[in-house]
Order: structure tokens, then C-alpha cells, then sequence
């Protein structure tokens, strides 16, 4: 059969990206769908791969856990991901990249696409981490706030430079020095998270939208405006808008940010403070301008012609989904080797042309223009050098902060 391609993907697999690729998946992004609580887990692997699927229990309490590496003489590794965050097969019963990883090194993956929310994950594994036990995970991919607190804490694994060439070599320009991981010693990003301004052409009467002024007090759009409901993302808006850094701000600057909001949702021109569920009332109108997650705005201009996004004059929030090896994980080597698969090129492309959010990995534009051109020209999934130059961070907070800012958000957004 006739390969093509620098993995020698088969020529069906090949065909059915980009049939994939031309008429959109038809899947909402990681960020836009309904968390669902089950949990689908694959082996992959030919001769290396062990009998059984799943996640492995952790060592029960006394046990005790092996303190080095086991990568060589197990020859595995077990990832836990967030639900729709890695390419599928057409069947729905591969996963390409992944398979790719076990063909090139002979290491089989245990993959569970297990992370549903934040939160309720960290919930999950803290007791283990806190016993000093294993979870039965190595690499995990948590979002950005959560891989700082994990590794405040101790809990994450110092990555070895010497297996993570790719990573090293590739990671892009804005991603290189988060203030919770210098250097990014313990964490490599799986992609970038944009949060940028919708709206909808039809709904606005054509007019553009393109800060949060706008969304706060236009007259033209009251009622029919939605934020976010994560904190960092609407407040981190809010924050530029007003002029201050969210890299670098006080306490009376969270709390104009949260006044200017405030203002808003009691004149009525907020219809609502949304996670996953902003998107359909984005498509159909009725919410006619808002605050979102640019993978979600990518997957609906393909269907929706009157789907605009825009970057404020100044700034956006750039976050982060992150991939740490745990601490007690036994298998610390297999895990550097698939993040640094994920740093070759036309691996990356793959990635990023099935999941449409922002990657993190320099050198993929012409492998992504093999798959789709328009991805491949567009900045929410590669940035140009003006987008990325308009990237803010949240600055990271002491577990103080954290609780006393979310206690404050959560009482304004009624949650």
C-alpha cells in the first residue's frame, strides 16, 4: 500500500483526515461540549501492550510505592486527558497520534480521557498525592492554575531536559516562561486556550465588537451579552480593558474589575455568565455578542458564516492545558517521550487540526496546510506575530488569593 505523509500514515488514514478536515468534525471542542462524567479508556500497543484497559489502582495505604523509574522494564505509560482532546479515528476507535507514538518506540499507552472538570479531578488524585502514593497515573493534562498549585505542592515531577529535544527545541515564543514554572522545568503546554471576543454579524446588525466596553455598555447589545464563567477569563478581560495587567495586579484592581461587572449585570445588559453552553445561543442569535474560547469560535465560523471574532486593542487572555508527570509515577521516561512526541511537527499539525485550539509548537504551519489550508491561516490556531504579541496571562495567585477572588467572582455571578 502506498504511504504518504512523514509518519507513514496509509493512504486511507490519510484520506480520511482530510475528509475529516473539509467538512468539519462535527464535534464540539474540549471546551464547548457538556462534561460528560463516564470515562472511555484505550490501550495501544501491539506485543508491549499489557492484557488489560484502564487506569491502574493506586497502591493501597502501606504498600508502598517504588520510588524509580520502571520505563524500561514496563515499557508503558498511562495519560489521562480531558474528554475530545486527542485526534480520533473516523470509527471513533483509534487514536492516530497515539498509535503513531507506539509504532515509532514500542511504548504502549493506557490513554483515558477521564478529566471532565478541574476541580473535581484534583479532588480525584489528591488524597494519593497527599499520602505520597501513586495514582495509577504518569502524565496528566490539568489547565494552567491547576498545574501551578500541583506543583507548589510537590506533587509533579521534575522533567529530565535530555529526553524532551522536540519540546525544547519547538515551544513557541509565548508559552516559554509561565511565572508558576520558569523555564518550564516540571510542565510542557498541549495547547493554547485564547480567550477573544464573538459575536454574531446578523445579530449586531453588522457592527463590529471588539472590546469589553462594548459588551459592558452599548445600549444596542443590553441583554443579549454573555461572560464567562471562569474567573480568570472574564476577569482577566475585564482587567485589560480597564488598562491594568493581568500579570500584575492588585486587590482594588480585582475588585474595579469585579465593580465594573457588577454595574453591568444589574442594568440588565448581561443575559448570562456561561461555561460550555454559550455556543448555540452564539449560533442562533440570541446572544449577539460575548466573551469566548477561541476553538469554540473556529468550529462554528465552519458552519456559520456570520460568526466574527475579534482581539481587543488591548489584549487577550492566553491560558494553558498543561501536561505534568506525577510525582510516584512509574513511568517518568516513557511520559518525557510522549511529550516530545507531541513536539514534533507533523505530529503537533495532526493534533491541532482535530482539536482547533492554539499550538504551542513552532514549525507546524506547512504540515497543517497539508491537512487544511484555512487552519493553517488561521490566528486562533497559529498565531501571527501581532496576535501573539497581544497574549496576556493571568498572573498566578497565592492559595489566599485564590479563595478569597473565587469567593468574590462566584457571589457575583450568583454561583
Amino acid at each position: 500500500m502506498e504511504q504518504y505523509g512523514p509518519d507513514r500514515l496509509s493512504a486511507a488514514q490519510w484520506a480520511a483526515i482530510r475528509r475529516t478536515m473539509a467538512g468539519g468534525r462535527g464535534a464540539l471542542s474540549r471546551r464547548s461540549m457538556l462534561r460528560a462524567t463516564g470515562a472511555g479508556a484505550l490501550m495501544l500497543g501491539g506485543p508491549a501492550a499489557t492484557s488489560g484497559c484502564g487506569i491502574p489502582p493506586a497502591k493501597r495505604e502501606g504498600e508502598g510505592v517504588a520510588s524509580h523509574d520502571h520505563s524500561a522494564k514496563e515499557n508503558r505509560v498511562v495519560f489521562s486527558n480531558w474528554t475530545e482532546y486527542m485526534d480520533v479515528s473516523e470509527d471513533e476507535k483509534h487514536y492516530p497520534t497515539l498509535e503513531m507514538f507506539t509504532r515509532r518506540t514500542g511504548i504502549a499507552v493506557t490513554y483515558t480521557a477521564d478529566i471532565n472538570d478541574n476541580v473535581e479531578f484534583f479532588g480525584k488524585i489528591r488524597p494519593q498525592l497527599a499520602a505520597g502514593r501513586g495514582t495509577g497515573r504518569d502524565l496528566i493534562c490539568v489547565t494552567d492554575w491547576l498545574a501551578a498549585r500541583i506543583i507548589r505542592l510537590g506533587w509533579a515531577q521534575k522533567l529530565d531536559p535530555s529526553h524532551l529535544p522536540n519540546a525544547f527545541a519547538n515551544l513557541s515564543a509565548p508559552f516559554r516562561a509561565p511565572d508558576w514554572d520558569p523555564g518550564r522545568a516540571y510542565s510542557y503546554p498541549w495547547t493554547g486556550i485564547p480567550t477573544v471576543i464573538a459575536y454574531n454579524a446578523r445579530a449586531t446588525g453588522g457592527r463590529t465588537v471588539d472590546s469589553v466596553s462594548q459588551l459592558l455598555d452599548d445600549p444596542e447589545l443590553k441583554g443579549r451579552v454573555a461572560l464567562l464563567s471562569e474567573m480568570r477569563d472574564t476577569v482577566g478581560m475585564t482587567l485589560l480593558d480597564l488598562g491594568k495587567n493581568p500579570a500584575d495586579f492588585t486587590d482594588d484592581d480585582f475588585d474595579a474589575a469585579l465593580d465594573r461587572i457588577q454595574k453591568a449585570v444589574d442594568r440588565k445588559q448581561i443575559r448570562r455568565f456561561t461555561g460550555n453552553d454559550y455556543t448555540a445561543d452564539l449560533d442562533k442569535g440570541d446572544i449577539a455578542a460575548c466573551v469566548a474560547w477561541a476553538g469554540d469560535i473556529v468550529q462554528l465560523q465552519s458552519d456559520n458564516p456570520d460568526i466574527r471574532f475579534a482581539i481587543p486593542r488591548v489584549g487577550y487572555m492566553l491560558a494553558s492545558d498543561d501536561l505534568l508527570v506525577l510525582a510516584q509515577a512509574r513511568h517518568k521516561a516513557n511520559a518525557e517521550q510522549l511529550i516530545d512526541h507531541y513536539y514534533r511537527p507533523p505530529i503537533a499539525a495532526r493534533l491541532a487540526a482535530y482539536i482547533n485550539y492554539v499550538c504551542p509548537v513552532d514549525g507546524v504551519r506547512a504540515e497543517l496546510a497539508r491537512i487544511s489550508p484555512s487552519m493553517a491561516d488561521n490566528p486562533l490556531i497559529l498565531p501571527d506575530a501581532a496576535m501573539a504579541a497581544a497574549s496576556r496571562a493571568f498572573r498566578t495567585l497565592s492559595a489566599e488569593e485564590e479563595t478569597v477572588y473565587e469567593q468574590k467572582f462566584a457571589k457575583l455571578i450568583g454561583a
